[in-house]
């Protein structure tokens, strides 16, 4: 399946509480657990005011109807095309 970065502005997001990110993380699970296994949450990476998000998910429209679904911003969606590394400098 694709792999997606989302780009998601949240002013403050950098100063939310752990129990802040820990509703919004049960929020997107939820919504997820509703949705099925052709959508999946990978990680994410919290900025001063953005989160950056990496999901796996059959096509883009579920990146955006999960977002739709839990009430969070998806100001951006890229497909990830491919990934490097350190190693991809290497012979």
């Amino acid at each position: 399946m694709p792999k997606y970065v989302i780009e998601r502005v949240v002013p403050g997001a950098g100063k939310m509480s752990p129990s802040d990110l820990k509703n919004l993380s049960v929020r997107s699970c939820n919504v997820l657990n509703q949705m099925g296994p052709q959508i999946q949450w990978v990680q994410s990476y919290v900025t001063d005011n953005k989160v950056y998000c990496v999901y796996i998910a059959e096509n883009e429209e579920m990146v955006h109807e999960h977002a739709r679904l839990g009430g969070f911003p998806a100001n951006q969606v890229a497909q990830v095309r491919t990934i490097i590394d350190p190693t991809t400098s290497e012979d």
